[in-house]
């Protein structure tokens, strides 16, 4: 695949970004896909190795050797056909996902990885810019009718592949707009909401409806007090539709309930970074009350993405510094290749958003959160000893941080319960929805006609692994209505 003697002749090439300071004026993209030029010398560096591990590491099994040697050969739009066999959105993950493909590239052994991501992204774009991809509508219709409940990866994945088979699919999002936390988590600067109107536009040629502001359950829930939202019942959606597929992420937040917790100035990451994607898109705000961190102290909890994208956020509102803890140590620069290839390696990863200022602490625990008069002002830590078979808190270590703001970034425990429990659907031990993803009755609930995938179903996880599930949810309902699908699995 590619150059025979390609991945001894070029190195690895890095997409184009803006410089710190420019891009930190801003809330828009500053990585831009790599040239036609560029990108065939990245796909010249793909090896002809045999078994090609990168398809194992990849959830969705993009046919990477294939789309890079087509890369190699200038033959972009056979590769844009190859890269959409496996992935409905690959503007999406070519710019979000964490590419567990390059981590698994045999080349990664004792070298850097092929860049596939970049090559992902650029074939992606290059498919926008020429006008070479468009709608795909069914030439026949089926008499069946399917609720989709969340329009996040998942069910917008299975939308698609429902509706392309004739199928009638609604969707519906309790927001205003169409992305769930693809829209509403993800900051613009790593995706621009444009790539998300693109596909709902090519999805509504393709016959499948939206319907926003719409909440699937109760009338008393905290949506209660947001204008013009519309309640569906539950039963009344399972009574309306042949089947119905939850999508509806993990949007539990992990709390952290120590002393202070109720302190003015302590939020979820949740409250925080869907009021800036509202600002950028110039919507009105949807929670209550608008946080400012101009010129404030910022400490965000949680060393994960989510974290990462806090940081970006507050570094470009003027925050005043921004630091994040992780209560788990610090991991080594480089990982044991010999003892993790080609799985997911633990290593210590710098985001975009890391270099653009951000202190990290690491083993550090937070024991109480400290106000005055209501309002946070620091945070009481202790640093943590993890050398033993379970971490323990170090003697004499305590600390007084001051700070204005603290967001929490712990990652996300399970869907809204509310939802799960109004479809009377069976969970499993951490509060997911209970279903499996066997072939025969995969992602079937334990009520009739209800189905689920995604991180309600998983847990919480990335964006590539929803895609997965949502187009292989959308094979089981097929093949719930018939006994074969034409769907790939």
């Amino acid at each position: 695949m590619g150059k025979i003697t390609g991945f001894l002749e070029f190195a690895r090439l890095e997409e184009p970004h803006q410089r710190v300071d420019e891009r930190l004026q801003h809330f828009h993209e500053f990585t831009t896909s790599l040239s036609s030029d560029k990108a065939k010398l990245q796909g010249a560096r793909c090896m002809d190795c045999g078994t090609p591990f990168c398809m194992q590491g990849c959830p969705i099994h993009n046919i990477i050797p294939d789309f890079n040697d087509l890369v190699y050969q200038q033959d972009w739009r056979n590769a844009l056909e190859v890269l959409h066999l496996t992935n409905n959105f690959p503007e999406f993950t070519g710019r979000i996902c964490p590419a567990p493909c390059e981590a698994a590239c045999t080349l990664n052994i004792n070298n850097q990885a092929v860049g596939i991501k970049s090559i992902e992204h650029a074939i992606a774009d290059r498919g926008w810019q020429e006008n070479w991809i468009k709608p795909s509508i069914a030439q026949h219709k089926t008499n069946k009718k399917i609720a989709i409940v969340g329009s996040g990866p998942s069910g917008l994945a299975a939308a698609q592949q429902l509706a392309r088979v004739g199928h009638t699919v609604h969707v519906f999002e309790k927001n205003s707009k169409v992305g769930g936390l693809l829209r509403y988590g993800i900051p613009d600067f790593k995706l621009d909401k444009e790539h998300i109107d693109r596909r709902v536009w090519q999805m509504q040629q393709e016959g499948v409806e939206f319907f926003t502001r719409s909440y699937i359950g109760a009338p008393h829930s905290k949506w209660a007090s947001r204008l013009g939202v519309n309640f569906i019942s539950a039963d009344d959606l399972v009574r309306e539709y042949d089947a119905v597929l939850l999508c509806i992420g993990a949007e539990e937040p992990r709390d952290l309930p120590i002393p202070g917790r109720q302190l003015a100035g302590v939020h979820f990451a949740m409250e925080f970074l869907p009021q800036q994607n509202q600002r950028v898109a110039g919507e009105p705000l949807d929670v209550e009350p608008d946080i400012n961190v101009q010129g404030d102290r910022v400490v965000v909890i949680g060393g994960g993405d989510t974290g990462s994208d806090c940081v970006g956020t507050s570094n470009r509102l003027g925050a005043a510094s921004v630091t994040q803890f992780e209560v788990l140590p610090r991991p080594p620069l480089e990982e044991n290749k010999p003892l993790t290839w080609p799985y997911w390696p633990l290593k210590l990863r710098t985001s975009s958003s890391h270099e653009e200022g951000c202190e990290r602490q690491f083993a550090i625990a937070t024991k109480e959160f400290l106000g005055v008069n209501g309002k946070l002002t620091g945070l009481k830590t202790v640093l943590m000893d993890w050398s033993q078979a379970r971490p323990t808190e170090v003697p004499r270590s305590e600390h007084i941080y001051p700070v204005d703001k603290v967001f929490l970034a712990m990652g996300f425990v399970h869907p809204v319960a509310e939802i799960v429990d109004a479809f009377g659907v069976t969970k499993d031990a951490k509060g997911n929805i209970l279903s499996h993803t066997e072939i025969k009755g995969g992602y079937h609930t334990s009520r009739a006609k209800v189905f689920s995938a995604g991180d309600a179903r998983r847990g919480q996880s990335l964006v590539v692994w929803a895609i997965r599930e949502g187009r292989q949810a959308a094979r089981a309902i097929d093949e719930y209505f018939q006994t074969t699908s034409l769907l790939p699995r």
